[in-house]
């Protein structure tokens, strides 16, 4: 689990369910990276509340600090849970991007193919 979490309301209250529900959902994303990426991620939460011509919106921001990169992600519904759940897919996606980047097995596996290539000329 992602231990490293700062969970911020901005113009709203930050109940004890809602803090679980995203410690959980964030939190848990940590299965989607390597070990020493988990060991160093800090990730921070804001929820925001703002109203616009009589509408409620209910905004979710994060912004994971990962080694090499930040990955920042927002999503604004008329439900906080839902925003939470939005930015969670839209995280893993970048995560998972990230990990295609960053992914020392793909680094070794180019430089076999280098020596290999280099072998046979």
């Amino acid at each position: 689990m992602i231990e490293n979490i700062v969970i911020n309301g901005v113009h709203l209250d930050v109940d004890e369910d809602l803090n679980k529900y995203v410690i959980k959902k964030i939190a848990g994303l940590d299965k989607y990276m390597s070990k020493h990426v988990k060991e160093s991620v800090h990730a921070e939460v804001w929820l925001k509340e703002s109203k616009a011509k009589d509408k409620r919106k209910l905004t979710c921001e994060v912004k994971m600090t990962l080694p090499k990169e930040i990955i920042m992600t927002s999503e604004t519904t008329l439900n906080i849970y839902a925003a939470v759940d939005i930015v969670e897919t839209k995280l893993k996606n970048q995560i998972l991007k990230y990990k295609g980047i960053h992914s020392i097995s793909k680094i070794r596996h180019g430089l076999n193919l280098l020596k290999k290539k280099k072998s046979t000329d």
